[in-house]
């Protein structure tokens, strides 16, 4: 069965064919990093007009790449949220047209379950049950996974998400965008252990994420010693406590999470899993504590459409069918 899937839940646009849930015959992503550098961050109006110039010829790469044709796709999905409505708009109107000229399925995906799913378009993918660790620009969630269609939300952030914590010292020590990469880079020239950060938690809430407070410890560091901003050293060295904080931070609810459900397989998906540092502390704990620990390739940590059209194939298989005239959502 191949499915077309679509994303564009926020500055990405993709396109990818996938067969049966799980072969990549392609995967095309056309990116906006440059379009809102010069922003500092993603402008959600300017991402939904570079989709709209991009998602036409975009599928029509993926569908060359996979040696097909429309007419042969047996069924559609399209990201349908969280993300931005703007952003979202583009792809499901497309795939919706799609559907309906076709006279094809859709599947409506929900962007985090698609990011999980990505472990099964790997060589060895991990055996249910497993705990997921979703961590990105605007979610940091775990879930207990115990099926394709059975997701249980165990914890979440209160208020930043990983992704954007970062986005967000890296704006504040005038790093550019985007923030993650910017200060993985950096942080390589630092040592962690200059800057006494805290790690945010909440006793009663232990599978509950904050970064809001580590993001203003980074602002008070640099108020109290503004002459960070111009020491390159300096500055690489609160990248790199930043950045250890953050990985301590989800790595520590990781192994609560397993802890807490006796699962021993963990995967780790999202923008930020392609982080270099939070994939080397993951398996040296996953080495020494027992857990069997699944990192999708980088290619599928960031946004992209193969893991959609992966969620999609499992609905569609399960017989959930999108109303033509279901929305997008923002949040969920």
């Amino acid at each position: 069965m191949l499915i077309l899937g679509i994303e564009t839940s926020c500055d990405e646009t993709a396109a990818a064919v996938v067969a049966d849930g799980r072969r990549v015959l392609s995967s095309v992503v056309a990116t906006q990093f440059e379009l809102h550098a010069q922003y500092g961050g993603v402008v959600p109006e300017i991402a939904a007009r570079r989709h709209l110039e991009n998602i036409l010829p975009v599928i029509q790469a993926a569908l060359d790449q996979a040696g097909v044709t429309l007419k042969e796709i047996d069924g559609l999905a399209a990201s349908q949220g969280p993300g931005l409505i703007g952003a979202l708009v583009i792809g499901m109107a497309v795939a919706k047209a799609l559907a309906f000229t076709l006279k094809k399925p859709l599947a409506g995906v929900h962007h985090l379950q698609a990011h999980i799913l990505a472990a099964f378009l790997t060589d060895a993918p991990p055996a249910f049950p497993f705990i997921a660790l979703v961590v990105s620009g605007g979610h940091t969630n775990i879930y207990l996974v115990r099926a394709f269609r059975d997701m249980e939300l165990l914890g979440r952030t209160r208020d930043d998400a990983a992704g954007e914590a970062f986005d967000k010292v890296a704006k504040l020590l005038r790093l550019g965008y985007p923030g993650g990469v910017k200060i993985e880079a950096l942080a390589r020239e630092g040592d962690p252990g200059v800057y006494a950060l805290p790690r945010p938690r909440i006793p009663q809430e232990p599978l509950t994420f904050s970064f809001s407070g580590l993001k203003t410890a980074v602002v008070h560091q640099v108020k109290k010693h503004p002459e960070i901003l111009g020491d390159p050293v300096a500055q690489a060295h609160l990248a790199a406590s930043f950045q250890e904080a953050v990985v301590e931070s989800l790595t520590n609810r990781a192994w609560l999470a397993l802890e807490a459900t006796g699962c021993t397989r963990l995967v780790v998906c999202g923008g930020v899993a392609a982080n270099g540092r939070l994939r080397q502390v993951l398996q040296e704990r996953a080495g020494s504590g027992g857990a069997e620990l699944f990192l999708p390739p980088l290619n599928l940590c960031t946004d992209n459409a193969a893991m959609v059209a992966a969620a999609g194939y499992f609905q569609l298989q399960a017989g959930e069918r999108l109303d033509l005239a279901a929305d997008v959502y923002s949040r969920g």
